[in-house]
């Protein structure tokens, strides 16, 4: 096992970068391959149900009261996607993508996990597995090792490293600062005092290198106007480096702010500002990626939904199935994938949520299966133990 945190220190030091508070987390890792895939994991349960709303089901109206979306035809109405769901309004990008084949909706969609911590509700989603405390290491780490070729560091971008890519494969976190940076003389002793050392030498290097590829996908510039601008660099900074011919080919951003307890709203409130802040990530990404726009999967999840009722705040509780989304030049989209349980009294799980039909690890198996050509026995034995019964969606990409 590597010593992640030896690492993380010596890299953080060596290079001058210090841990920033970011409103989201950004980590990349390399991959021998060409195949671009991001990760974004909403933290905080996001509403599937005003996410991708299912405004032609006869109970959504009566059981979300002043929380339900307009239909199409109506001022404010939710963005038709197939007759029967439409996206929040507030998702303009991620509905053209969706016309243009770039983007599907998964709904009804759920981890393992049926209680209602965040915590342990994010661990199993990054874990991969069906019981907590099962693994200590993520699904996407373990994909590395599967891939394998080249095991440069991995490059994490904020406070730490998330469980999702934690594991044998190392990973180190680089953060932009407002400390001054080390110059180039100090750097080159501290090359040459460590040339001995292959563990101090080899963390030097490529802490050396994520700098140089953090800085031109950057520009050398430092986040300005706030939360929603520093999310919109973070972007800039992905799709920079995932676009370098150097770089890394997997990304995992996650973004807070998907807790909408109070006043979560429906054209206006806290949930359609979240919406409208990832519409502009996303737009960022594409924007950033295009010319490895065909070789890219983004994948869009959270770790459960929410109440199908409003609560007394004008919010909704934490629930447990929600929606999902694939995206990307390299997805075959325009479509919705749900095995749609309805939202009867009868159909609700234990009476309040939205009951789950599918396993979010049969998305996250399709994608890599597909995307990478990755065997579905490898897949089953070493990325997700114990998910036969979640089988791999198929002709995702």
């Amino acid at each position: 096992m590597v010593d992640l945190t030896r690492r993380h220190l010596l890299a953080g030091a060596a290079c001058g970068l210090a841990v920033g508070a970011l409103p989201t987390r950004l980590v990349l890792a390399n991959a021998p391959t060409e195949k671009r895939l991001v990760l974004i994991i909403l933290r905080g349960g996001m509403d599937g149900l005003s996410t991708v709303v299912p405004y032609a089901d006869p109970d959504y109206r009566s059981l979300r009261g002043d929380l339900a979306l307009a239909p199409p035809d109506r001022e404010d109405g939710v963005l038709d996607l197939d007759g029967f769901f439409g996206l929040h309004p507030a998702l303009a990008t991620l509905h053209d993508w969706y016309r243009r084949g770039d983007a599907l909706a998964l709904h009804a969609v759920a981890s393992p996990y049926r209680e209602r911590s965040h915590f342990d509700g994010q661990d199993l989603l990054e874990a991969g597995d069906s019981r907590l405390g099962s693994s200590p290491d993520g699904w996407l780490n373990r994909t590395l090792s599967v891939i394998g070729g080249e095991q440069r560091l991995g490059l994490a971008v904020g406070q730490s490293v998330p469980l999702v890519l934690r594991g044998e494969t190392p990973v180190m976190s680089w953060a932009p600062s407002a400390l001054p940076s080390a110059d180039l003389g100090l750097l080159d002793r501290l090359a040459h005092v460590y040339a001995g050392d292959p563990l101090f030498r080899d963390a030097l290097a490529e802490g050396r290198r994520a700098n140089l590829l953090a800085g031109a996908a950057m520009g050398d510039t430092e986040p300005a106007g706030g939360r929603q601008e520093a999310y919109l660099q973070l972007a800039d900074t992905a799709a920079g480096m995932l676009t370098a011919e150097d770089g890394p080919r997997i990304a995992v951003m996650d973004a807070p702010g998907w807790d909408t307890h109070i006043a979560q709203g429906t054209v206006n409130g806290a949930l359609s500002r979240a919406l409208g802040g990832l519409d502009a990530v996303l737009a960022r990404l594409k924007a950033g990626l295009t010319p490895v726009w065909p070789e890219t999967a983004i994948v869009i999840v959270t770790e459960f939904g929410r109440t199908v009722r409003p609560n007394g705040s004008g919010g909704t509780d934490h629930g447990t199935a929600t929606a999902a989304f694939l995206a990307g030049g390299a997805v075959a989209g325009g479509r919705v994938m749900a095995d749609w349980p309805g939202l009867g009294t009868n159909r609700l799980y234990e009476d309040r949520d939205l009951a789950p039909t599918a396993d979010i690890r049969a998305l996250f198996k399709g994608v890599l299966a597909s995307h990478y050509g990755l065997p579905i026995g490898d897949l089953e034995r070493f990325v997700f133990p114990d998910s036969a019964g979640a089988r791999p969606l198929d002709a995702l990409v």
